[in-house]
């Protein structure tokens, strides 16, 4: 990526999460530990998805496309806030600070549109079960999965078009542990008021769309399981709480930024790490409590492996 001769920046400073040592190996110890588990439990989703045949529906399939996102987004950023807890100069070059605004926003974008897709499968499922084995045919899935990847992607390029080019020629330091959009802005040497409002409007639009989507999708479903008293119900409404719960944890920390995107409270930074090392743990602890039918693929697989152990 190359950025105007009058951008004599090379790198950034990220000012990271504490300037102490005792609090940095205590961020370290617990932020490493999420950091593993969440690679490990989408890894684990993925596995079990792809291993039993019992999880070949559609909803399984976004959701293991889901687990493959958020094991991207653990890595864009989080290893190296990991090793610049023991680095005192904790530095960015340009194009790596670019790299990791792309990253985020086209992770985060592809999830939205992904969480939409999903909640459009349950949609399917509940309401009209009859024809859900027509309308949710493998194709359809594989076409909402390039559309979340297109539309994250397109959403980050719409950010970085605009952001590669601007004049850094003077401050340097960004308060957080990774390259924060709004915060980057900030430091142009030009008025960014118009860059924070297209900012705003391009990222709280996908936001909130998605967001309203769900909400909408979400209280139709709610409504057809209640006038409904079967087993079948009962499950479905465990799902649906699963589903809801990732939506909620998602979704709150994003608007929240999304709305107050460039006054920035000491509080900020600790939702980043939120949003940015626990977000991606969700899916695999959500999902592995609350669906029965992950858990019963987790006994099998691990049954599955005892006893060739033991033979």
């Amino acid at each position: 990526m190359g950025h105007t001769n009058d951008s004599v920046v090379s790198e950034f400073v990220l000012l990271g999460l504490s300037n102490s040592w005792e609090l940095q190996l205590f961020f370290f110890a617990i932020f490493s530990s999420i950091y593993v588990a969440s690679l490990l439990g989408n890894i684990m989703i993925i596995v079990i998805i792809s291993c039993d045949s019992q999880l070949s529906s559609p909803m399984y399939f976004l959701l293991g496309h889901l687990s493959f996102i958020d094991i991207c987004q653990s890595n864009f950023a989080t290893p190296k806030m990991l090793v610049d807890f023991f680095v005192e100069h904790k530095t960015i070059s340009f194009e790596g600070c670019m790299a990791q605004i792309f990253l985020l926003h086209s992770f985060v974008g592809s999830e939205m549109m992904l969480l939409v897709a999903m909640a459009y499968d349950r949609f399917i499922a509940i309401c009209k079960p009859l024809r859900y084995g027509t309308i949710m045919s493998r194709k359809l899935c594989v076409i909402f999965v390039s559309i979340s990847w297109a539309v994250g992607i397109l959403h980050s390029v719409s950010h970085l078009a605009f952001t590669v080019d601007l004049p850094f020629c003077g401050p340097n330091e960004v308060d957080s542990f990774f390259c924060d959009l709004p915060l980057v802005i900030e430091l142009a040497c030009m008025d960014t008021y118009k860059m924070e409002i297209m900012t705003l409007t391009n990222s709280g639009l996908i936001s909130l769309s998605c967001f309203l989507a769900l909400i909408i999708s979400y209280t139709i479903i709610l409504a057809t399981v209640w006038r409904r008293s079967s087993s079948g119900s009962s499950k479905a409404l465990s799902t649906l709480t699963a589903h809801i719960t990732v939506v909620i944890l998602f979704f709150g920390p994003c608007i929240y930024f999304y709305i107050w995107p460039f006054s920035r409270l000491s509080v900020d930074k600790f939702l980043s790490v939120f949003y940015t090392v626990c977000t991606p743990l969700l899916n695999p602890v959500i999902y592995s409590l609350r669906n029965e039918d992950v858990k019963a693929a987790m006994r099998k697989l691990r049954n599955r492996h005892v006893t060739s152990w033991n033979n």
